[in-house]
């Protein structure tokens, strides 16, 4: 992924504001904005903290590869009443929050919808990678699983 900044991409560590200094290399970081094929133009970067961990123990990501086959597998609890398409994509405070919590938990991939299921979960919609391609997460933004 290539990632633009414009003079108004925002920048953060967890949540206190910071400047495009914060950002180097190693660091996992949260990029919110537009995609177009594989350039994501930022309106806002949030760095993770130093020592921060993931509260959700995740199975590890299967990054991307070209004509790798996608590997079918569950992780934790995934939502009883669940069918792929279903709910209402959501934007905003709570899109980003949920954006959040499953990046910290399956770092890697890009996200491109938040789906609010009929029970009030999020589903969290991750491309670019080959597993998981579902992450689930509750109305208070802690992750449960993937699919």
């Amino acid at each position: 992924m290539s990632v633009n900044e414009t003079s108004s991409t925002s920048y953060q560590i967890g949540t206190s504001a910071a400047s495009a200094t914060a950002v180097a290399t190693g660091v996992p970081v949260l990029v919110l904005g537009t995609t177009s094929g594989t350039t994501i133009t930022a309106t806002q970067v949030i760095v993770r903290p130093a020592g921060s961990t993931a509260t959700y123990a995740a199975t590890p990501v299967v990054p991307f590869q070209q004509g790798a086959p996608s590997t079918a597998q569950q992780d934790g609890q995934v939502p009883a009443n669940y069918s792929e398409g279903s709910g209402t994509i959501v934007s905003g405070a709570a899109a980003n929050q949920a954006t959040e919590a499953a990046l910290a938990a399956y770092p890697g991939g890009v996200v491109d919808r938040v789906v609010r299921l009929s029970n009030g979960e999020y589903e969290v919609h991750n491309i670019g990678v080959n597993w998981p391609h579902h992450i689930f997460v509750t109305q208070g933004f802690t992750v449960v699983g993937a699919s």
